[in-house]
């Protein structure tokens, strides 16, 4: 059995390893990422390699930033590909912005879901904690060979399980979990600051890799009028509770519907804009 010391110094190897053979991959102008970005709507299988390849250095600098969370930092990387392979799946050039940019939050949400997971890993019992290996083993390889989040039967189906048995298992991973795990240089964060909320609706789930204390100053940047629907419809006043789209579009004076869209919009706003300050301190510091 390999411990210690030595499984250290194997997973820092496997580390430098592939960071030395990720080099080779170079990286793009935006100009070249939005001529991949067409490839990939139109189904070119290579440009969203491509795309991909060219971007993993940006996964490898934002786990450096969580080398102090007693995780394993390829393990950190893997998840963050499987952030990035979504983003490429979803990014369009029409987007207006860099596609670092757009990744960023994408491959945070991802590590900071299995932190998320690891977290409460160590309570559970041994019979427990190996279903949930085998879940993440089988969710990975299936994710990275098909290109999508795979779904309870499809796991069921490659791990000879059933699909009760697999809903157990993820529901498992969610029960007891601890979101006061640190990170950061000064442990300033914790997991629960940028956790997404699993039982969040598709508008909070849209707020995903904005962290709470952050949004009041973004939403500084966005028009005035959606500034108020993101107050209410967030509920940044403590005391009051958080609006409807109905109730909102009442107060001011337009369709639930334009309200949605108002929403969407302001989301997107604050969302690359919280990115691309946050990318620009990790590359600086990286």
């Amino acid at each position: 059995m390999i411990t210690g010391k030595r499984e250290v110094a194997m997973e820092n190897d496997i580390f430098y390893t592939y960071v030395s053979e990720i080099k080779a991959y170079k990286l793009l102008t935006a100009e070249e990422e939005a001529d991949l970005s067409r490839k990939i709507a139109a189904g070119n299988e290579t440009a969203r390699k491509n795309l991909i390849n060219s971007n993993l250095r940006l996964v490898i600098s934002i786990a450096k930033k969580f080398a102090d969370s007693n995780i394993p930092i390829m393990d950190l990387v893997q998840e963050g590909n499987i952030g990035l392979i979504t983003a490429a799946s979803k990014y369009n050039y029409s987007f207006n912005t860099r596609f670092s940019t757009y990744a960023y939050s994408w491959i945070m949400q991802y590590m900071l879901r299995y932190m998320h997971t690891k977290a409460s890993f160590i309570h559970l019992p041994n019979r427990k904690k190996e279903m949930l290996r085998c879940l993440n083993s089988a969710r990975s390889y299936l994710y990275q060979k098909h290109g999508h989040e795979p779904s309870c039967e499809e796991l069921a189906l490659y791990l000879d399980m059933s699909v009760e048995q697999v809903r157990m298992g993820i529901n498992i991973s969610y029960s007891v979990i601890s979101l006061d795990t640190t990170y950061g240089e000064h442990d300033e964060m914790t997991v629960s600051d940028n956790i997404p909320d699993l039982n969040a609706g598709p508008e909070e789930k849209s707020m995903l890799g904005v962290k709470k204390q952050e949004v009041r100053k973004l939403m500084k940047t966005l028009p005035e009028i959606e500034q108020k629907v993101v107050y209410h419809r967030y509920n940044f006043d403590n005391d009051r509770k958080t609006k409807t789209l109905r109730e909102i579009g009442e107060l001011l004076g337009v369709s639930a519907e334009t309200v949605r869209q108002m929403e969407m919009r302001a989301i997107q706003r604050m969302k690359i804009s919280a990115a691309a300050t946050r990318e620009r301190e990790i590359l600086l510091t990286a």
